[in-house]
């Protein structure tokens, strides 16, 4: 110590500013070369109205309202298809459902996800990131097609959705020899899950991801987080039972938003929050049939169609000094251009093939950057319905049926649903997001020009022989 007192006296006051200060700059320089961390929190049929700053629900939550603070909302986000397994497949590959093949929601055993797609996680394992899953997966039940062969380090959670069991109200007969079990680490932990263990899910993966993070700090990381909630059959702890008092879907999602918060304390109490991207959304809009178990959107419809009900997702995302906070953006993305923007921002090789774009420039910046996509396909199952124009003001729907709900559920039944259809029909959403008025007739060359990428876009992906 005394030798670098008497080495400091050498140097002028000026000098020893001007070597702070480098040291500083270098410090900050690499901090900023250092690889962020991704967390990725992906709900199961939350609505876009279920969380503030999105809506005014009669509960509380305050963890994604300062994620929002402290990061930008999305009110434009979009996922390609509003429908379990298709909506995960797009996000961790980047790729349309229609190339992939993953339309729907897969039952039991199904073989899910084709290996040759490369996930998200096998992309960042490649670059020395640790990697894990705590959730539901939805994207195979085969031994390669499980999480932990698709580049997950550490796992834990369901195969599937959380009403594939054998008390569905209509389908329990079914499930009686395909029980619903609760995997870690390529392993069965519990053979046949309970209501008891559906109470504990959220508190499970939220434990499990803390853990991660506190054993990862010294490390790039990438966690995914899909929470099994509030996908029906909903369920709560019992520290959160009767705590929103607005019932039990209210109790439900103030645990979610528990378990952001969380999440938010292990990265602050880490020293890594300025160093990672934090990704909250849903796979879709609410299954609006379950009624007082399903969420809330303002826009038409809800999951399993095509309109901005099922397709419309409530977004944040947050990064310190990337993303500017307490900010809002109407821009339009998609959940298939999460996987190549985070792929540029890591520095990892481009997989292929991927159907996204490079988002950063919209996501992190004001109006005035370019649109990375011309349009963008939505579909229902494997039925192609139509697409919406890069810029997200123009909607075209190409003639499909859809289920729409005549009278909703209550306290875990399924409600009455209707078939419907829609004929060719533009909808201007700058003015109009509601989708209430055809327009078509009134702009016809947008809709040619949006009918030929639909028209294109089939041609490419979707076969003559499968159904309209």
């Amino acid at each position: 110590m005394r030798d670098s007192l008497i080495g400091l006296r050498m140097f002028s006051p000026a000098m020893v500013a001007l070597l702070c200060f480098a040291g500083v700059c270098a410090l900050a320089s690499a901090a900023d070369n250092a690889k962020p961390n991704v967390v990725i929190i992906f709900l199961d049929d939350a609505g876009y109205s279920d969380f503030r700053p999105f809506g005014e629900p009669p509960y509380a939550t305050p963890n994604v309202r300062r994620l929002a603070e402290e990061g930008r909302t999305f009110t434009r986000f979009y996922v390609p298809q509003a429908v379990c397994s298709a909506s995960r497949a797009a996000l961790l590959t980047g790729c349309y459902p229609g190339r992939t093949g993953v339309f729907g929601a897969h039952p039991p055993n199904a073989r899910g996800l084709d290996p040759k797609f490369a996930t998200l996680a096998e992309v960042l394992k490649g670059e020395g990131y640790r990697t894990a899953m705590f959730g539901k997966w939805h994207l195979g039940d085969q031994p390669d097609t499980r999480p932990f062969a698709r580049g997950f380090d550490e796992t834990s959670g369901l195969m599937y959705s959380n009403d594939m069991w054998h008390d569905h109200p209509a389908h329990g007969d079914y499930y009686k020899d395909r029980p619903l079990r609760f995997w870690k680490n390529g392993e069965v932990t519990i053979e046949r899950v309970t209501a008891g263990d559906q109470a504990m899910l959220t508190t499970w993966y939220t434990e499990h991801a803390v853990d991660f993070i506190d054993r990862n700090k010294d490390n790039p990381f990438f966690l995914y987080l899909p929470h099994t909630m509030p996908h029906v059959p909903i369920y709560a702890s019992e520290k959160f039972l009767g705590k929103s008092g607005a019932g039990l879907y209210g109790d439900v999602m103030m645990e979610l938003d528990w378990s952001v918060g969380e999440v938010m304390k292990a990265l602050d109490r880490n020293g890594v929050a300025e160093n990672t991207l934090f990704i909250f959304t849903s796979d879709n809009g609410p299954w609006k049939s379950y009624g007082n178990h399903a969420g809330e959107t303002p826009f038409r419809e809800s999951k399993l169609t095509s309109f901005d009900g099922g397709l419309r997702s409530p977004c944040v995302m947050r990064f310190p000094g990337r993303i500017p906070p307490n900010s809002t953006s109407d821009r339009m993305f998609s959940s298939i251009d999460i996987l190549p923007t985070v792929v540029k921002l890591t520095g990892a090789a481009m997989p292929t093939p991927v159907d996204g774009r490079d988002a950063w420039n919209i996501i992190a910046s004001d109006a005035g950057m370019a649109q990375p996509h011309d349009y963008y396909p939505f579909s229902t199952f494997p039925n192609f319905e139509g697409v919406i124009s890069g810029d997200g003001r123009w909607k075209l729907h190409v003639p499909h049926a859809y289920m729409s709900v005549e009278t909703p559920g209550m306290d875990g039944a399924p409600g009455v649903i209707k078939q419907s259809s829609i004929e060719l029909s533009l909808f201007d959403l700058k003015y109009d997001p509601l989708e209430t008025t055809n327009v078509i007739a009134d702009h016809p060359g947008v809709a040619a020009k949006l009918k030929a990428y639909a028209d294109r876009h089939m041609s490419i992906f979707y076969k003559a022989d499968e159904p309209e």
